[in-house]
Parts: structure tokens; C-alpha cells; sequence
């Protein structure tokens, strides 16, 4: 029997979210953007998601990571390999302070791969703990790494990557943008992966849930373990991983948004390989319906769905931001000051909330103007073009139940 529509979303309500997947498996209306969204939603209206949240349109971070994480101890290749591939995702934080502990040679991917494949992490001499520790964060893969290029010896045993929502079969689905699926690859191009290199996940457990099979696709990577707060799951995945790039899938303009793509093309070329793009003369095949712009390949009038971005992800038109934390940057004034107006602080809010929250999303001011009975905060920096950096990154910006109010300070005459 056909359920009513009525009737089919009071069903929803009351199912749990591994009941609603299955309900809308059988119902044909699954898709790998369906089950992003319900993952989001649940992690956020059971209060499992963790800093930085909204947790919709990224990997989301949950209560429990860090725990999730310290499981990865237990596996016999950790223990083994000297080189290890984390991705920069905020639930991996534990994994990659572990790995620097554990004295391993700790491998991140460069911001959307602008700058080169992965960043080697470089503590400093005789670093703390808590040194260390900011070698983890995504501020300290900023400040303490170094490229590592295409000619170099790596060869990594373990890839560490975040997961929206994974199958105990070890099907995963990313947040949408194919980055971890065309790093795999492009490391299998460039000999730093091999048959017997294992992926491991690091997710909460409502992030397991069934996938249906017919989801997935040639380039999408697969995961050998999935750790959660409760469980280490062997998949026994016999799904291949990518075996290289699949260059009928990459398109003219990511080619000339990822220079170390164009390198590995030129390898590819001269050995022979068939590197023929998306859109060049001599490609018959469709493009897959699934595949997804990434935003910075959306036309002007469609926003990303991101709500917060770090400097390095935002196009340079789009650095200023004014006015309420979902404003368009159209119209603006662009005489603006070195300021940045944060409103609509919570009442019990404390400055080094702030500031962490700050340090997490690469906003750190040269100044903190603290003005906690008029619920804000001054940010003051070196000039207006950074303020208009700082403002767009703190888009979308909590503080406990609060979203934050973000605006210039106006330029005064002197």
C-alpha cells in the first residue's frame, strides 16, 4: 500500500534516522544529497554536533571525536607506518595531534589542493604538548607545515579522512565536493598509495547508516574502518578504490584552479595515458549527473551553501562581507575601517570563547575590543581589507544558541 504523503512525513517524524534512510531508500527518492541533509539535521536538533556549527555543508564535528579517534591506536598499521595522511576536517584534530605524538611524519591536503597535494606538519624543536597540539589544529597546519612536491619519496600506509555518513560496508559520502576522493586518486597518480594502503573514517555512530549501492560511483573512495565513540568497524570492503584519475570526469576550469593537477596531466600525457577532459573534442562520455561544483564554481547568483569559510577557500571578490551575517556584499560601501562589529552575543559569553572561536577560523584580530553588557565585540586589524576578510570568514559565526551579528565599522573622516 502507497503511503500518503501526509501520512508518509508523520512517519518520518517519529522514525529514527536510520528508519528514514530505509523508508526513503524503498521509496526511490534516496539520494547522496538526501542523506547529507538528514545527517546534518539530526546531529544538530539532537545536539551531537560539536565546534565549529553550524555543522551543515561540512564533515561534521561531534561530541566524542577526539575519543573516536584515540581508537585508531588499536590498529595494527598505525602502529607500523611512519606516514600518515589526516584530512584538515575538525574531527581529525585527535588523530593528527596523535599521530605528532606518536612521532609519525604527518601528511595534510593543501586548502582545495590550490597550492600543491598535501603539506608536511614540522613542530617545532622540542615541542610541548601543547605545542603540538596547536600543530593539529587547522591554524597550526597553516603556520607550521611545508609542501611537499610531486618528486618526493612518500609512500603512506594510512589515509585518515572525515565522512558525512559512511556504511558498514564501507561506502562512504563526503560532503559534497570530491575533494577526498580526487586526492586519493591524484596519490595514486603520483606513486604515493598503494594496493595495501588502508582508509580509515573517524565519524559518530548515527553517521552509519545503509547506503544503497546504486549511489555510488568509479571515483568514489571506499574505507577499510570506521571508528566511532563506541565501536571500530572492519568493513572488509571488496569495493576498489580509485586506481588513478579519471580525467574524463575533471573539467577545463578545476584543471586551471589546481595547478598540481595540470602537472600530473603533463606526467600522465607523456606516458602515454588517454588525458582527454570533460569538455574537449573527442570525449563522448556524459558527464555523471552526480557530480558536484565545488563553490567557488557557482555562477554570482547562486551563494555557496557554506556558512563559514576559511580565507584560503573564499575567491577573492568575495572577501568583504557587511551588514547581517547573511548579507550580499552587493551595493556595500567599500570604504570601510579596520573593524569588525560582532552583535548579538550571548549573555553569558566569555571573551576566551571568542577568541577560540576566532583561532579556529583564521580571524585573529591585532585587537579584541570586549563590550559584553552591549552584547559585542570590536575586532580591530591591520587594515580594511583584512576586516573585509575576517567579517566574511566569521559568516555564519554561533556562540551557544546565538548566530552572531557581523558588520564593518564605516570609515571616519579625519
Amino acid at each position: 500500500m502507497r503511503l500518503t504523503s501526509s501520512v508518509r512525513r508523520q512517519a518520518l517524524r517519529e522514525a529514527s534516522l536510520g528508519d528514514v534512510l530505509v523508508m526513503e531508500a524503498r521509496a526511490g527518492d534516496v539520494s547522496k544529497q538526501s542523506i547529507r541533509e538528514r545527517i546534518w539535521d539530526y546531529m544538530e536538533s539532537h545536539n551531537i554536533a560539536d565546534f565549529p556549527r553550524p555543522v551543515h555543508h561540512r564533515i561534521p564535528n561531534f561530541k566524542g571525536s577526539y575519543l573516536a579517534g584515540q581508537s585508531i591506536r588499536d590498529l595494527e598499521v598505525f602502529a607500523g607506518t611512519q606516514e600518515v595522511k589526516v584530512d584538515p576536517d575538525k574531527p581529525l584534530e585527535g588523530v593528527r595531534l596523535l599521530a605528532l605524538q606518536s612521532r609519525k611524519t604527518l601528511l595534510v591536503p593543501t586548502p582545495r589542493l590550490r597550492t600543491g597535494l598535501f603539506n608536511k606538519i614540522i613542530p617545532p624543536p622540542g615541542a610541548t604538548k601543547d605545542i603540538l597540539r596547536k600543530c593539529a589544529t587547522s591554524q597550526g597546519v597553516r603556520n607550521f607545515s611545508v609542501p611537499v612536491g610531486l618528486d618526493s619519496n612518500v609512500l603512506v600506509d594510512l589515509v585518515v579522512v572525515g565522512s558525512v555518513a559512511v556504511s558498514e560496508k564501507g561506502w562512504r559520502i563526503g560532503k559534497g565536493e570530491g575533494y577526498a576522493d580526487l586526492e586519493y586518486a591524484m596519490m595514486v597518480s603520483m606513486g604515493a598509495v598503494h594496493e595495501g594502503t588502508l582508509v580509515v573514517t573517524i565519524v559518530h555512530d548515527c553517521q552509519v547508516v545503509d547506503i544503497p549501492e546504486a549511489l555510488l560511483e568509479d571515483h568514489d573512495l571506499t574505507v577499510d574502518y570506521i571508528l566511532t565513540p563506541t565501536r571500530v568497524i572492519a568493513t572488509g570492503c571488496a569495493r576498489p578504490k580509485p586506481t588513478g584519475i579519471l580525467w574524463s570526469k575533471v573539467s577545463c576550469e578545476m584543471l586551471t584552479k589546481i595547478p598540481v593537477l595540470r602537472s600530473l596531466r603533463e606526467r600522465e600525457k607523456r606516458a602515454g595515458t588517454d588525458v582527454t577532459l570533460q569538455a574537449e573534442p573527442g570525449n563522448t562520455q556524459q558527464p555523471a549527473p552526480s557530480t558536484v561544483r565545488r563553490p567557488q564554481d557557482r555562477p554570482q547568483s547562486q551563494p555557496a551553501p557554506s556558512t563559514v569559510r576559511r580565507p584560503q577557500d573564499r575567491p577573492q571578490s568575495q572577501a568583504g562581507f557587511r551588514g547581517r551575517s547573511h548579507s550580499s556584499l552587493e551595493g556595500t560601501d567599500t570604504h570601510l575601517a579596520a573593524t569588525v562589529c560582532l552583535g548579538n552575543l550571548p549573555y553569558s559569553a566569555r571573551v576566551r570563547e571568542l577568541k577560540r572561536a576566532l583561532q579556529e577560523l583564521g580571524a585573529v584580530p591585532l585587537r579584541l575590543t570586549w563590550q559584553g553588557p552591549q552584547h559585542r565585540a570590536i575586532l580591530h586589524y591591520t587594515d580594511s581589507a583584512a576586516a573585509q576578510q575576517a567579517a566574511s570568514l566569521l559568516q555564519g559565526l554561533r556562540l551557544g544558541d546565538n548566530a552572531l551579528r557581523v558588520s564593518l565599522g564605516q570609515q571616519r573622516d579625519t
